[in-house]
């Protein structure tokens, strides 16, 4: 007899819900997230000198430009992250013909040595303000199709809106936990978001309701080999049945991930960091929230709140 996990499905729950709490806390109070110049607009180098530079040095030099608010941020090797307010095409006092990128290199190089600038990127308000629009219609977009999708996918099963509205609500578990744990990043160690974060997010989506499909199919079908069966047995099945799969794909995904984190460079890290944080908590929303969900709603367990007074069959039949 398989070991019982719906059996304990409120367990699964509780922790589930646990896993949220932290980051929810952290975005609801105030600097709950740190975007980058991807939403806020603004200008960040990475930078590499060829002799050891202080960060302080780096500091004063962005000062005596007139970028007191430049923040610095220093990887391996001699590599600096500095964000800054969008560089004008000229700063003052550099010069006819001088743009602001070209006005820092110069000072960084004549004060602290000859140095590599290893990429640039610059945001004006309204890309900005364009990103952060299309970046939550993104998502929304996503949510809604899945959950359309699935619905139709499942079809023939009674109440087939619920498959749908429990990947969905499993889909935002995810999200919320990823964005939760950068927003608590964020205020230990200055990590902002860009726009690969919001990739990453769709990301791990896709992997989410992928692995969530599977589970849920393999329902449907127990459905109809089992039938007369205690619902959350059929659930049982289907998850004992699936597990191994979905282990493995997913550690050999996790072990890709962790490779590409440590050894994919700096720009690299903090998505990669999302992807991989985004995976372990999708395998688990899909086996361990999105299931026990369904069975705790198909078993009337949610109470009165959706009219539901018994499990029905999980089965229409043709």
């Amino acid at each position: 007899m398989p070991y019982d996990l719906v059996g304990k499905r409120f367990a699964f729950l509780l922790i589930s819900l646990l896993m949220v709490l932290p980051g929810i806390f952290s975005l609801i109070l105030p600097g709950g997230l740190r975007p980058g110049i991807d939403f806020t607009s603004g200008s960040i180098m990475t930078v590499r000198f060829q002799r050891d530079v202080d960060q302080p040095s780096v500091r004063q030099v962005y000062a005596e430009i007139g970028l007191d608010e430049a923040v610095i941020q220093r990887a391996e090797d001699g590599t600096y992250i500095v964000r800054t307010k969008p560089l004008e095409a000229e700063i003052e006092g550099s010069g006819q013909g001088v743009s602001g990128r070209q006005r820092v290199e110069d000072e960084l190089t004549r004060r602290l040595g000859a140095l590599t600038v290893l990429s640039f990127d610059q945001v004006s308000p309204i890309v900005a303000a364009e990103i952060v629009r299309n970046a939550i219609l993104a998502v929304l977009a996503a949510c809604l199709g899945i959950l359309l999708y699935l619905w139709w996918a499942f079809r023939r099963v009674a109440d087939a809106w619920r498959y749908g509205f429990c990947s969905a609500v499993a889909l935002i578990h995810v999200a919320l936990v990823v964005v939760g744990v950068f927003s608590l990043l964020g205020r230990i160690f200055a990590i902002e978001l860009d726009a690969l974060f919001i990739t990453a997010i769709l990301t791990v989506i896709g992997y989410s309701v992928n692995d969530t499909i599977v589970v849920f199919d393999r329902v449907r079908e127990n459905s109809i080999r089992r039938q007369g069966e205690a619902f959350e047995d059929i659930v049982n099945h289907a998850l004992m049945e699936t597990m191994v799969r979905s282990l493995n794909t997913g550690v050999a995904v996790m072990l890709t991930m962790f490779t590409l984190w440590l050894f994919g460079g700096v720009t690299l890290r903090n998505f990669m960091l999302a992807l991989l944080l985004g995976v372990i908590v999708g395998s688990w929303s899909s086996h361990f929230y999105a299931t026990m969900l369904l069975v705790v709603w198909e078993n009337g367990e949610l109470g009165r709140l959706f009219g539901r007074r018994a499990a029905r069959p999980a089965l229409r039949r043709a």
